[in-house]
């Protein structure tokens, strides 16, 4: 397990670079932030947790635990039913790593570690391959990147269908691929194998924004300026966002992030893989990574969804 004491002297010792947010006086956007445990979600005990990363503008810390649970079949029935009393108190003092300490093991410079079949299953992910085709207005990369690309390795899906990897998308993690990569492959939520097959996490920010898996607790409304949700303070961390970020995928959700808490300013921010970047991230480089305001992300928000 990769503790947050091992993860901030790891972090420490990076080499620094030009694009590195390293100190509110030297960064390009002076922020410093500290996520904390909101009293109302008591997910579990806390342990701490503090994450940092090359390119940041906020620093993380006392971020709550969030885990998913093995729910049996059937609806669910809330917290009081059995299934989930056993669950719980079985797990609740858990150690072991959690949502977010599975979103923070693919982060620029993360190390790589490998299961017994010798996968590389975590480490520094890349957003997606350059584009090269040359087009005016084309994005830098390319998606489509999803969490079996990374692995490198045929994924058999619960419908029967099997993901199968692009040599060229290896160790790579569109925004979707990086959900699923952290939400199912790693914390083994469902998984669909497209928008349209299976039961499960769907393929797409669309695709997930516009599913009936969880609450909607930021309805979508639709994908215009207009429909900019206004009570982000409803959001609590582990949620999924969804935002509208190009008007060429006309009435699409095209990006999806994971709500991290808020910083010591107030503001509430998220984590998410961006080509701008080049993999996931909870920095400034591609717009603040902040859901209130004005800020990029803060105005291409649309909905919000809690698994």
């Amino acid at each position: 397990m990769w503790e947050s004491e091992e993860l901030l002297e790891y972090l420490a010792e990076l080499p620094a670079d030009e694009s590195d947010v390293t100190s509110g006086a030297e960064a390009p956007h002076p922020v410093s932030a500290a996520v904390h445990q909101p009293a109302r979600l008591d997910p579990f005990a806390p342990y701490p947790a503090a994450y940092e990363e090359r390119y940041q503008a906020s620093q993380t810390q006392e971020i709550p635990v969030v885990r998913i649970p093995a729910q049996p079949p059937g609806p669910y029935a809330g917290e009081k039913e059995k299934w989930f009393k056993d669950w719980y108190a079985e797990n609740r003092d858990s150690k072991e790593d959690d949502v977010f300490a599975f979103a923070f093991q693919y982060v620029a410079g993360a190390p790589q570690k490998k299961d017994g079949q010798g996968i590389a299953f975590r480490g520094d992910a890349n957003f997606g391959p350059l584009n090269t085709s040359g087009a005016e207005g084309g994005d830098l990369r390319l998606e489509q990147s999803d969490f079996y690309d990374y692995l490198g390795v045929p994924y058999p899906f619960r419908d029967g269908a099997t993901g199968s990897p692009e040599a060229m998308r290896a160790r790579s993690l569109d925004c979707s691929g990086y959900m699923r990569m952290v939400l199912g492959y790693r914390a083994r939520y469902p998984l669909m194998s497209s928008d349209k097959s299976g039961d499960g996490l769907p393929r797409t920010a669309n695709g997930m924004a516009r599913s009936k898996r969880g609450v909607d607790v930021l309805p979508l409304t639709g994908v215009s300026v207009k429909d900019r949700p206004s009570a982000v303070d409803q959001l609590q961390p582990g949620d999924l966002v969804f935002f509208k970020l190009d008007a060429r995928t006309n009435e699409r959700l095209d990006h999806v992030g994971m709500v991290l808490g808020y910083d010591t300013e107030g503001h509430l921010i998220f984590v998410s893989s961006r080509e701008e970047v080049n993999g996931p991230t909870i920095g400034d480089i591609g717009g603040a990574s902040r859901l209130d305001g004005n800020g990029y992300y803060a105005k291409t928000l649309r909905s919000a969804k809690r698994l």
